[in-house]
């Protein structure tokens, strides 16, 4: 795989605590330079980094992030204020205690509620692989499929792992056919990425290919 095939299926990412408006611009600026499929920001700088990039690249924001457990009105009001300021990709976290508790129609109806108030945007369901046993993971395939969303993500990147080629196989096994899989966390090399692309990943969440290949030119 190419370098500009491989980093259009990068959601160039940048969501820590600290993150300033300059660094969430020098995001932007290597994500059209790069033609990265988006720029992964917190919603805070939405409006502000659309209005920057005016469609020269997608933005992708996180929502229920990074635990989950906001209410549901909580993150449809999340999605829909996103959506608003310029949003072209929500990234949700599911309720990781609703999948201990096999709480699965309170799930498949969340994710639900966020599908339609993000119609017509890019919706990709976190489900955070590193907390859930492999029955969990495939019941939340089934429900990710059901409810429609165009993505099922495996991590935020903030709890205690990240994606594996195992996880992302496992999803490619058992989401329906218009799912895509996004492969997030601990994504630190280019073979890292050919990989998980080459396991069936559509997107890749990382901060760090983007930087490899930069440095790469200097």
């Amino acid at each position: 795989m190419n370098q500009t095939e491989l980093l259009s299926h990068v959601d160039h990412t940048l969501l820590t605590q600290t993150a300033t408006w300059e660094e969430i611009r020098a995001i932007c600026d290597d994500g059209v330079k790069y033609g990265c499929a988006s720029v992964c920001i917190p919603a805070s700088y939405v409006k502000q980094a659309a209005e920057y990039l005016r469609g020269r690249c997608r933005v992708c924001t996180v929502i229920g992030f990074p635990n989950g457990y906001s209410t549901t009105a909580a993150k449809v009001f999340e999605a829909e204020d996103a959506v608003k300021n310029g949003a072209d990709e929500i990234d949700m976290v599911i309720n990781i205690g609703w999948a201990k508790d096999q709480r699965w129609t309170d799930l498949l109806n969340e994710i639900k509620a966020l599908r339609a108030a993000t119609a017509g945007k890019v919706l990709k369901v976190i489900i955070e692989t590193c907390l859930l046993t492999d029955e969990e993971k495939v019941k939340l395939c089934q429900l990710v499929t059901e409810a429609e969303a165009d993505y099922i993500k495996t991590s935020t990147g903030f709890s205690t792992a990240g994606a594996t080629r195992e996880d992302v196989k496992l999803f490619a096994a058992h989401v329906g056919p218009n799912v895509k899989i996004k492969a997030a966390g601990g994504i630190s090399t280019l073979q890292d990425a050919e990989d998980f692309l080459g396991l069936g990943a559509d997107r890749l969440g990382t901060s760090r290919i983007v930087k490899l290949i930069r440095a790469a030119e200097q």
